[in-house]
């Protein structure tokens, strides 16, 4: 990939043209539509421009993790893939289509290839982690119940659940939760896979727990995983591709070892988590 030249201090964000890039061993050339991509998107939430432009096209079957400061328009971003936010500009490609010029019926179908991992898992109070697992089935299948337990308990057994399927989310841990979470985000086999920042409110051990269990469940299943997190340390362990957005546009995109190895002074200071740098607290 072309070297991203440095950051001059500026008080915007460079104005770099990210270079797209093909998945190792597909030919640039000739490749295939990706399946997720956003091209020119912007967003703007009353005064406040959040996404301004951003261009990013996604590897197949690969983890790529987006990080950036507060504020710069990441979780925005997983909105605008799962159809949740219409863009103000520019096209949100998934599976080569442009979601925003498809029916709603279509959007909600591409929906159930998808998965995702909220903050806090997102489960539903009043169902025990085993009907939370087992609810995209229900909603979105006419599978048996005996099919339905049958994938139910495989995804809980991967993620160390199976002796907790009776206990309601207020009876287990954050990281349990995380897990049942996990677990109901992939029952239904999913293509591509979002979590919003899965690491939020853990421990090291715990996180990098949750790490290990990634990296296992994208080896056994493969699919597209997107990972937006603060945690340097989740990037650099779980990461094969990263993105830097910073003020709604994208100023670096490659691979992870190529990403903790960059000389550009934006780049190298927030993966260092260094204080002195082109980036301050405004």
């Amino acid at each position: 990939m072309t070297a991203q030249p440095a950051y001059d201090g500026r008080d915007e964000a460079p104005t770099t043209v990210i270079p797209r890039i093909a998945p190792v061993g597909e030919p640039a050339g000739n490749a295939k539509p990706h399946t997720m991509e956003v091209r020119g998107v912007h967003k703007t939430f009353g005064s406040f421009k959040v996404l301004q432009g951003l261009d990013l096209q996604f590897a197949d079957d690969a983890i790529t993790t987006v990080l950036g400061p507060s504020g710069t328009g990441k979780s925005v971003l997983i909105k605008h893939l799962v159809g949740l936010l219409e863009p103000d500009a520019g096209e949100v490609m998934v599976f080569g289509q442009d979601i925003w010029k498809l029916s709603e019926d279509e959007r909600y179908d591409i929906r159930k290839r998808m998965g995702v991992l909220f903050q806090d898992g997102a489960l539903f109070g009043s169902m025990n982690i085993f009907d939370n697992t087992a609810f995209p089935l229900r909603k979105h299948t006419d599978k048996s119940e005996e099919e339905i337990r049958e994938i139910v308990m495989a995804r809980c057994t991967e993620v160390g659940l199976e002796r907790s399927l009776h206990k309601f989310p207020n009876e287990v841990s954050g990281g349990m939760r995380k897990r049942a979470g996990f677990a109901r985000a992939m029952v239904l086999n999913p293509d591509i896979v979002f979590f919003d920042e899965p690491d939020s409110g853990l421990d090291p051990v715990r996180t990098s727990l949750l790490n290990d269990l990634i990296l296992q469940m994208h080896a056994e299943h493969g699919g597209t995983y997107l990972l937006v997190t603060h945690d340097i340390r989740t990037a650099r362990k779980v990461s094969d591709y990263v993105g830097l957005i910073w003020k709604g546009k994208v100023v670096h995109y490659g691979e992870a070892e190529e990403a903790f190895n960059s000389p550009d002074p934006f780049v190298r200071q927030f993966l260092a988590g260094d204080s002195a740098g082109p980036l301050g607290m405004d």
